[in-house]
C-alpha cells in the first residue's frame, strides 16, 4: 500500500497527502484560513464529512461555511441539535424530518400525550441547544443494514417508515442506511454530511412553531414544525434577522389591507382575491402595459374561456399528470367540464383552427388568461400562492430554424419589462433533459443550446439544473432579487415538444410538405396577482409614480382655498394624472401624515400665496422637507415626464424646513 495519496483540486493543482488523510487534512494542507472555514468536502461530485478518509486520485473541493453548500451543512447540523434538545426536554418525543431549507431549517415533532409547543418554549429549546453546542459533541457517522436501522429507531415510527422505503438493490451501498450520533443517547437518520462537532455551530435563532402534516398528506398525522435559521457568523445572522423584520413590514397581505388594495373574503374562499379600486387601478396599469408591449412586439391577442370539456385536458395530458391540482369537474348535459388550470391547450386550439403556412410563423399568441388551480390551504400565501390568478400567457409557434432567434428575442423582452417595474438584479436557471422524456435527443439538444445561447447573449448569470426540465421540455426560469435581497422566481421560457405532437399541429413549409412547429411557453410576470404581490413587497407599498393608484393629493390649507385646490386637480388631471383633493375638515398636519401613510408620491399643499402666484407646496414621498412656491405648470411638466418615462420618483431638493402652508 502506498504511503501517500494524490488529490486533484478544482483549479487543476494537486496535493500529496499521507495515506488515510481526511478532508480536514486537505484543508489544513492548503492553508489555516481554509481549515478554519471548512465544514465539508465534495469528493468526485458527492458531499462527504471532513473526517472521511480521501481516496487516492480523487478530485476534491473544500466546502466553506460562507457558501450556499456550506450553509446547507450548518443548517442541517443545527437541525440535528434542535431535535436532540427537544428529545431531552420532552422525553418520548418522536422526531420526523429536519431538512435545511432556503435561509434556514425546520424539524417536525410529535410530543408525548398530544402536548403542544408554545412560542415561549422556543427560548427554552434554544438555551438547551446552546448547551449542546458548548459541549463540543462530535458528529459520528454510522452505517447500518435496513434491519439494523429499524431496530435502532424502534421507538421512532417516522424514522422507521423512511427506512422501510429504502429499496434493496445491488452494488456498493445497496440497502444501507446511514445515521449520525452526537452526544449521549441521541442518534438521527441522515445522509450527511455534518460539521465535525457541535462547537462549529452557534449562530442560529428559532423563529416560529407551525403545524405540518406528515409527508404533506392531510390524511396523515399532524405534526408540529419548528422553524429556525443558522448562519456562518453573528453578523450574517443579524443581517438575516433584519431582513425578516423588513419582510414583515413589507408583507403584501398586511399592506394590502392598510392601503385598501385587496382582500380575501371568506365568503368566496381561500386563495381567491377581491381587488379594491386602488388595487384594481395598479392591476389595470400592469395589464395595459403588458397588452401594449405585446402588441408592439408582434403578438396577436386572443381570449379563451374559463372552462372546457374534459376531452381537451385528456388530449393535452393535464388530466394524466395534473389532475390533483385541478378543481373538481362539473357534469352538465352529459359532458364533464373543468375550470382551466392552464391556457396553453386553448392556444393550441387557436393555432389548429385552420391550416397554417410557414409564412405565418412565428405566430405569437398572447392572453391575459385567468386559470384555476386547487392549491391546498396549507400552502396558500396571499397573492403569492393563490387558487385563481391571471397569467400574462404567451405561446409562440415557430419553425425549427426560427427557434434560437425567438428565444433570444423573448428573453430580451422579459428582461426589459422586468426592468421597467424596477427589478433589475437577475439570475436564471437552465433546466435540462430529465431521465424520462418525450421527443428526440437531438431536439432536446438543439432547444437547450438555443436557451443557453439566449442567456449568454443577454448576459444573465445562470446555473444549469441538470435533469430538472419537465419531461416534455427544457426551460429557463428567471429569478429577480427585490429591495431587501430576497430571490423570486418570476418569468419562464419553455420549449415544448409534447403539445404539438399530442394535438397533431402542422404547418405547410416552403417545400409544400407538412412540418411540426416548435412551441414556446412564456409567462412574463408569472401571474398578475403574484407579480402584484412581489411589487407591493419590493416597494413596501410605495409604488413608483407611474404605477401608484393615487399619484397626487392636493390639500387646501383652509376651506377658503378649496376652489384653487380644485383648479390644481383639474390641471393635473388634464395631464392624465390620478389626483385627489382632501378638504380641510382635519388639521393640515393630520392630512399630510395621512398622505404619507397612504404612500402618495406627491402631496401638494395650497394656501394664500399659492392662489396668488399659481404655485403649490410639494411634499415628495421619501424626501424630507418641502419644496415651496413651485409653479404649477413646472410641476405638471415634470410629473408628465416622470410618468411618461416610467421613472422612479425623483429626490427633489429640500427647500427649507416645512411649516404652515407648505408642511
Amino acid at each position: 500500500m502506498a504511503d501517500t495519496i494524490t488529490i486533484s483540486l478544482p483549479d487543476g493543482a494537486s496535493k500529496q497527502l499521507p495515506a488515510g488523510a481526511t478532508g480536514a487534512d486537505l484543508a489544513a494542507a492548503i492553508g489555516p484560513r481554509l481549515a478554519k472555514a471548512a465544514v465539508a468536502v465534495v469528493v468526485e461530485g458527492a458531499e462527504a464529512d471532513l473526517g472521511a478518509p480521501l481516496p487516492d486520485g480523487a478530485r476534491v473541493s473544500v466546502v466553506t461555511a460562507d457558501t450556499d453548500p456550506g450553509r446547507h451543512v450548518l443548517r442541517h447540523s443545527t437541525a440535528h441539535v434542535l431535535a436532540q434538545a427537544v428529545t431531552q426536554l420532552w422525553p418520548g418525543a418522536r422526531y420526523a424530518i429536519g431538512p435545511p431549507i432556503e435561509d434556514g431549517f425546520y424539524y417536525d415533532f410529535e410530543l408525548p400525550g398530544g402536548e403542544r409547543f408554545s412560542s415561549d418554549d422556543l427560548g427554552r429549546i434554544e438555551e438547551r441547544m446552546r448547551a449542546i453546542v458548548a459541549e463540543d459533541q462530535p458528529f459520528v457517522r454510522e452505517e447500518h443494514s435496513v434491519a439494523e436501522g429499524l431496530e435502532l429507531f424502534a421507538e421512532q415510527p417516522y424514522k422507521q417508515e423512511i427506512i422501510s422505503g429504502v429499496e434493496p438493490a445491488e452494488g456498493a451501498g445497496a440497502g444501507v442506511v446511514s445515521a449520525y450520533r452526537n452526544g449521549p443517547g441521541f442518534v438521527d437518520l441522515c445522509r450527511g454530511p455534518h460539521v465535525p462537532s457541535t462547537s462549529r455551530l452557534g449562530h442560529f435563532k428559532l423563529l416560529e412553531v407551525a403545524a405540518a402534516y406528515w409527508r404533506g398528506d392531510e390524511r396523515r398525522p399532524q405534526l408540529q414544525r419548528i422553524y429556525g435559521t443558522a448562519w456562518e457568523s453573528a453578523s450574517a445572522l443579524e443581517a438575516h434577522l433584519h431582513r425578516l423584520e423588513e419582510a414583515a413590514k413589507r408583507d403584501h397581505r398586511r399592506l394590502g389591507a392598510e392601503l385598501d388594495l385587496f382582500h380575501f373574503p371568506p365568503e368566496i374562499g381561500g386563495g381567491l382575491a377581491v381587488f379594491h379600486p386602488k388595487g384594481a387601478m395598479v392591476r389595470k396599469l400592469m395589464e395595459d402595459y403588458a397588452r401594449a408591449e405585446h402588441e408592439a412586439g408582434g403578438y396577436e391577442l386572443v381570449f379563451t374561456p374559463h372552462l372546457a370539456k374534459s376531452t381537451l385536458f385528456e388530449v393535452s395530458g393535464h388530466l394524466g399528470w395534473y389532475a390533483e391540482g385541478m378543481y373538481p369537474p362539473m357534469e352538465m348535459e352529459g359532458a364533464t367540464y373543468y375550470p382551466k388550470p392552464m391556457n396553453c391547450p386553448m392556444h393550441v386550439l387557436v393555432y389548429r383552427s385552420r391550416q397554417r403556412s410557414y409564412r405565418e410563423l412565428p405566430l405569437r399568441l398572447f392572453e391575459l388568461g385567468t386559470v384555476y388551480r386547487f392549491e391546498r390551504s396549507g400552502v396558500l400565501n396571499g397573492l403569492l400562492r393563490a387558487r385563481g390568478f391571471t397569467q400574462d400567457d404567451s405561446h409562440i409557434f415557430c419553425a425549427r430554424d426560427q427557434l434560437a432567434g425567438e428565444l433570444a428575442s423573448l428573453l430580451e423582452f422579459v428582461l426589459r419589462v422586468l426592468r421597467t417595474f424596477g427589478l433589475g438584479d437577475f439570475e436564471a436557471e437552465l433546466a435540462t433533459r430529465p431521465d424520462k422524456y418525450v421527443g428526440e435527443p437531438e431536439e432536446w439538444e438543439e432547444a437547450t443550446a438555443a436557451l443557453r445561447s439566449a442567456l449568454e447573449a443577454a448576459g444573465v448569470p445562470f446555473v444549469v439544473a441538470e435533469g430538472e426540465g419537465a419531461f416534455y421540455a427544457p426551460k429557463i426560469d428567471v429569478h429577480v432579487r427585490d429591495a431587501i435581497g430576497r430571490r423570486w422566481q418570476v418569468s419562464t421560457l419553455q420549449v415544448d415538444f409534447q403539445l404539438p405532437q399530442r394535438f397533431g399541429l402542422e404547418y405547410v413549409g416552403a417545400d409544400n410538405e407538412r412540418h411540426r412547429p416548435f412551441m414556446v411557453h412564456r409567462a412574463l410576470f408569472g401571474s398578475i396577482e403574484r407579480f402584484f404581490g412581489i411589487l407591493v413587497e419590493h416597494y413596501a407599498g410605495a409604488f413608483p409614480t407611474w404605477l401608484a393608484p393615487e399619484q397626487v393629493r392636493v390639500l387646501p390649507v383652509t376651506s377658503a382655498h378649496d376652489a384653487y385646490a380644485e383648479q390644481v386637480e383639474a390641471r393635473l388631471r388634464a395631464e392624465g394624472l390620478r389626483v385627489g383633493v382632501v378638504g380641510a375638515e382635519e388639521s393640515l398636519g393630520a392630512r399630510v401624515r395621512r398622505g404619507r401613510l397612504d404612500k402618495v408620491p406627491y402631496v401638494l399643499v395650497v394656501g394664500d400665496s399659492d392662489v396668488e402666484a399659481g404655485t403649490v407646496g410639494v411634499n415628495t414621498r421619501g424626501v424630507e422637507g418641502v419644496r415651496r412656491d413651485v409653479p404649477l405648470a413646472e410641476l405638471a411638466a415634470a410629473l408628465r415626464a416622470e410618468v411618461g418615462e416610467r421613472l422612479p420618483a425623483p429626490a427633489l431638493p429640500t427647500a427649507g424646513a416645512g411649516s404652515g402652508e407648505g408642511s
